[in-house]
C-alpha cells in the first residue's frame, strides 16, 4: 500500500507538477481494470480555509455536472465507469441529476470507488452503482436530509410532531413550546417533509434499477436499505460514518478493495496525489478522466 511519503517523494523525484502525477495515477487506475475512470473529489479535509462565499464549492452542486460533461465526452461507454467519489455530499436535486446523467450515459455499468469518504449525498450516488469498492478505512454515510444544511428534517417533523401531541395533551404547554415554534419558518414542516420523501424516492429508484436489478426481492432490499441510511431516529448523527461491514449488513453490494493489490495502490496513489492538489495549490474539487481531461475548481476560479 503506497504512503504519503511515497507519493510526495515520487512527485517530487520525477519533477510532477501535481496535475501530472494525478493523471499518470488516474492512467494507472484505467489500465489496471481497463475501465473508464473518472475521480470526482472534494478537498473540503484538506484544502485551505476558504471564505463563506466560496464554502458550498466543496459540496456536490449543479456546476458539477459542467464538469462531469467535459470529462465523459470521448469516453467509450461499452467500458463503463469506475467513479472514484470523495465528497462530503450536498444539494439532493443536483445529486438527482448526475445521478440521471451517469446513468444516461453509462446505463449500470457503475462501480464507485470510495478511497475514503462519501457521505450523504454521495452515498445516495453510490447507491446508484451496481457495487461500491470500499476498503478498510473507507466510509459511507446517512443520506436523510437537511434544511438549511445543519437541521435534519426529520427531526423537525419529530419536533413539530412531539409538540402537538403535548400540548394536546397538556394545553398549558404552548408557552413552552412557543419559543421553538417561533423559529419554524412558513412551510417549513412541509418542506422537510418533501425533502424527506424526495430522498427517498431517488435512493430507491436507484437500488432497484441498478445495484439489486434482476433480484427478485429488489424493492424489499432497497427499501431496507433506504429506511436504514434515510433514517434519522436510526443513525443518530447526519455525519455518521459507516464502514463497509456496515454497508454490507444493510444489504448494499460491497467489494473489498484490497481484493486486488495493484489496483487498491493505483486507486490509493491517485487518492493521494488528489489531495497533494487540494492542499499544495488550491484546489477545492477535482472532476477528471484517466485520459487527462480535467474541470478543476480552485480558489482562482
Amino acid at each position: 500500500m503506497p504512503t504519503w511519503q511515497a507519493i510526495v517523494r515520487d512527485i517530487a523525484e520525477r519533477g510532477d507538477a501535481h496535475t501530472a502525477a494525478r493523471r499518470r495515477y488516474a492512467l494507472a487506475v484505467h489500465h489496471a481494470s481497463k475501465r473508464n475512470v473518472v475521480v470526482y473529489a472534494s478537498g473540503w479535509l484538506h484544502a485551505p480555509p476558504v471564505d463563506e462565499r466560496r464554502r458550498g464549492l466543496f459540496a456536490v452542486c449543479d456546476a458539477d455536472k459542467t464538469g462531469l460533461m467535459l470529462v465523459l465526452r470521448g469516453l467509450d461507454p461499452s467500458l463503463g465507469l469506475d467513479l472514484v467519489l470523495h465528497t462530503p455530499g450536498g444539494d439532493i436535486t443536483a445529486t438527482e441529476s448526475l445521478i440521471v446523467f451517469l446513468r444516461n450515459t453509462f446505463g449500470t455499468d457503475i462501480r464507485v470507488i470510495v478511497p475514503q469518504l462519501a457521505l450523504s449525498a454521495g452515498t445516495m450516488i453510490a447507491c446508484a452503482a451496481r457495487e461500491i469498492v470500499m476498503g478498510r478505512q473507507s466510509s459511507l454515510g446517512p443520506f436523510d436530509p437537511q434544511m438549511g444544511g445543519i437541521i435534519p428534517a426529520q427531526a423537525i417533523r419529530e419536533e413539530f410532531a412531539r409538540a402537538s401531541r403535548e400540548i394536546a395533551a397538556n394545553p398549558a404547554l404552548a408557552e413552552l413550546w412557543r419559543p421553538i415554534m417561533a423559529q419554524y419558518g412558513p412551510g417549513l414542516v412541509i418542506r422537510s417533509e418533501r425533502a424527506i420523501e424526495m430522498a427517498d424516492e431517488i435512493a430507491l429508484a436507484s437500488l432497484i434499477s441498478g445495484m439489486f436489478a434482476g433480484v427478485p426481492d429488489a424493492g424489499a432490499r432497497a427499501q431496507a436499505v433506504v429506511t436504514a441510511l434515510g433514517s434519522f431516529a436510526t443513525t443518530k448523527a447526519h455525519g455518521r460514518h459507516l464502514e463497509r461491514g456496515t454497508a454490507r449488513t444493510l444489504g448494499l453490494v460491497v467489494t473489498d478493495l484490497e481484493a486486488d493489490p495493484d489496483f487498491e495502490d493505483s486507486v490509493l496513489s491517485l487518492y493521494y496525489a488528489c489531495v497533494v492538489s487540494f492542499q499544495k495549490a488550491g484546489v477545492l474539487k477535482i472532476i477528471e478522466n484517466h485520459l487527462g481531461d480535467s474541470y478543476p475548481v480552485t480558489l482562482l476560479a
